[in-house]
């Protein structure tokens, strides 16, 4: 490896540390409820992030990822199901699966490898529509896999769901999906593949006129979510122990958008941001609900917030930009 290479890679590495022991000194004895909590908002922050690169960085309008984490649920959690519980509960499954007993990680991979795939399929038909066409066909993926799911019964047990899943993912497996998914967003976003989804966002036939394939660029965005979409829904599955046809709803879109959509469609920083805001201030209204009974209040008043941010800044709270202090940071300029 090069010396700028290795230099360009120090920066990261040392943010990625200095979080990682940041996270171990919060998790110190911190309860099993607090553990989890952190953990599903790494998760969430994983998904906003993944949902700008689709929809921020391309102008895509998805809202398929709910979909997508059903799919990577299920793939993961029947790869490392019991080999012994399966042929009782899951007996229409094919003999190499029912045998098969895989550790998380490559459930995991081949979770986001069958989600990508499935992506590229719905991709090709779905992105030749435009704005809230794209959201309606999204919105009809969520209902295709949730029926799917629901009356497949010998494979995924149908509404009954899978229950008794291993809980092999903890707050360190949420953390690690979320720094895979900023770096590769962040290379993204500051390269030429970048800075082409941009122009296509901006312009269609500018960007068509100076030669970048827009479809391939919208095709790009929407598989590399799902991808992480999907890897995302196997590691929640194994937070939770448990998923079913409904676990991932359309509630689950309306929120994410929110998240891009208040951290300002574009911005990775502003993605994490939105969504530890969001998880934990609904986590917080939680308990008011419960006493006075106000179920739902929670969704309220993240509708409300979000109707402020469009109404009193429109392009989020961070644009589509990124703190400077980080763009030279991770820049090789910044070492010379």
């Amino acid at each position: 490896m090069s010396k700028n290479a290795l230099e360009a890679l120090l920066a990261p590495l040392a943010v990625v540390l200095v979080a990682a022991a940041l996270l171990w000194l919060v998790l110190m004895g911190a309860s099993d409820y607090l553990v989890t909590l952190i953990a599903i908002v790494l998760l969430n922050a994983a998904l906003a992030v993944s949902l700008t690169l689709t929809n921020g960085f391309t102008g895509l309008f998805s809202l398929g990822h709910p979909a997508f984490m059903t799919i990577g649920a299920y793939v993961a959690a029947i790869l490392t199901f019991s080999a012994r519980r399966k042929p009782s509960m899951l007996p229409d499954l094919p003999a190499f699966l029912a045998g098969l007993e895989l550790p998380l990680l490559p459930a995991v991979a081949a979770a986001g490898i069958v989600g990508a795939l499935i992506a590229i399929v719905v991709g090709f038909p779905a992105l030749r529509l435009r704005g809230h066409y794209l959201a309606v066909a999204t919105l009809g993926l969520i209902v295709i896999v949730q029926n799917l799911a629901l009356n497949w019964d010998g494979i995924t047990r149908g509404g009954a769901g899978l229950a008794g899943i291993p809980r092999l993912a903890s707050v360190w497996w949420a953390f690690g999906l979320l720094v895979l998914v900023v770096a590769v967003a962040w290379r993204i976003k500051f390269s030429s593949l970048g800075r082409a989804m941009f122009a296509t966002r901006e312009n269609e036939l500018a960007a068509e006129c100076t030669g970048i394939d827009t479809v391939k660029m919208r095709l790009t965005a929407f598989v590399i979510g799902a991808c992480f979409a999907a890897m995302a829904g196997a590691l929640f599955a194994h937070l939770i122990t448990v998923v079913t046809p409904k676990t991932y709803s359309v509630l689950l879109a309306f929120n994410l958008v929110v998240m891009v959509v208040i951290g300002g469609a574009g911005s990775i920083i502003g993605a994490i941001v939105a969504a530890a805001a969001i998880t934990g201030l609904s986590e917080a209204l939680r308990p008011a609900e419960e006493s006075l009974g106000l179920y739902g209040f929670s969704q309220v008043v993240v509708a409300l917030s979000l109707i402020l941010v469009l109404f009193f800044r429109p392009q989020g709270l961070f644009g589509n930009r990124e703190p400077e202090f980080l763009r030279r940071l991770f820049s090789r300029r910044f070492f010379k």
